[in-house]
């Protein structure tokens, strides 16, 4: 074992990245397991840091550990010392902590057990997935320093240049028809890359809203190709994240939905919409919509743009 480990990561020069990827993958299931134990309200597990009444999420702790292990990384000399391996690990915890919250930071809202948190999960697993290609040898895009062996400075730097544009543009179309992970690790390898790009789009993508037209044969082939394998995969991938991540809580959407009840059943109580008084009306101005309650009501009067009205109560309800 030790003897792989020399030849395999040390001698090839990936003793940093080795750590990295074991740091980050074992940062990421500790945080997880942490913050399920938390939602579970386990006794002895401790709890949520909230100094001073403020919840401080992880993500905090994850950037602080980003600029100590990107620094000291930087201010290391020896790739292969124990200094560089610390800070490589310290970087690896700090991108876990920071990516776990991804969907946070990118709502700025506590998105966490919802199923917008979800992307969190997501990105998680293609961020662990290429740097695992890459821990195993994967070049990006197929480019190598052996790609001009035996060619000119000109034709050397040619061949990588085209290299790199063909498979970033297989990569490019991947990810507009909707196929993530096949443009992800298409970056590694190019032959994905091409399939994903040549096959149809699936059906919400912004490839297939831009490029097929409704009552397409491709759009209707591109909906039952969806629902013969694109729903049964994302069933698969979901089912994956569950058991990684944490199934969402469907609290908050149930939440929502009563606070939108309770806004509209005030909306229906506080103003009538007169049917028999609007119908006299011309077009353009309010329908007869009056307040049934008295001037002393805390709403301002119901005029134009219900929608107003109906977010005053929206909000009244939270």
């Amino acid at each position: 074992m030790i003897s792989w480990f020399q030849q395999s990561v040390v001698d090839t020069g990936r003793l940093r990245l080795f750590c990295f990827f074991v740091s980050f993958i074992a940062a990421f299931l500790f945080i997880r397991a942490s913050v399920r134990m938390i939602r579970a309200q386990v006794r002895w597990w401790p709890g949520n840091v909230t100094p001073g009444g403020v919840h401080v999420h992880h993500v905090v702790f994850g950037v602080v550990f980003m600029c100590v292990g990107g620094v000291g990384g930087l201010a290391v000399q020896d790739t292969r010392s124990g200094w560089a391996a610390a800070a490589a690990a310290l970087l690896g915890v700090g991108v876990a902590l920071v990516l776990d919250e991804f969907a946070l930071v990118l709502r700025l809202q506590d998105v966490y057990w919802s199923e917008q948190g979800r992307l969190s999960v997501e990105v998680v697993f293609i961020a662990a997935a290429l740097c695992g290609l890459a821990l195993l040898g994967w070049v990006p895009l197929g480019a190598t320093p052996s790609s001009g062996a035996g060619r000119s400075r000109f034709e050397a730097f040619a061949a990588v240049a085209i290299a790199l544009a063909i498979n970033l543009s297989f990569t490019v179309i991947c990810l507009l028809k909707g196929k993530i992970w096949c443009g992800v690790i298409g970056i590694y390898i190019g032959l994905l890359a091409f399939i994903g790009a040549i096959r149809l789009a699936r059906p919400g993508s912004p490839w297939a809203r831009r490029r097929y037209p409704d009552g397409s044969r491709k759009l209707t082939k591109a909906i039952a190709r969806e629902k013969r394998y694109g729903q049964w995969a994302d069933r698969f991938r979901t089912r994956i994240q569950d058991a990684v991540g944490g199934r969402p809580d469907q609290a908050g959407d149930r939440r929502r939905s009563l606070v939108l009840r309770v806004a509209v059943q005030e909306f229906v109580d506080v103003y009538v919409v007169d049917a028999g008084e609007g119908a006299g009306r011309q077009g353009g101005q309010d329908v007869g919509v009056r307040p049934r309650r008295g001037p002393g009501h805390p709403l301002p009067p119901f005029g134009q743009g219900q929608r107003g009205a109906l977010a005053a109560f929206a909000v009244r309800a939270v």
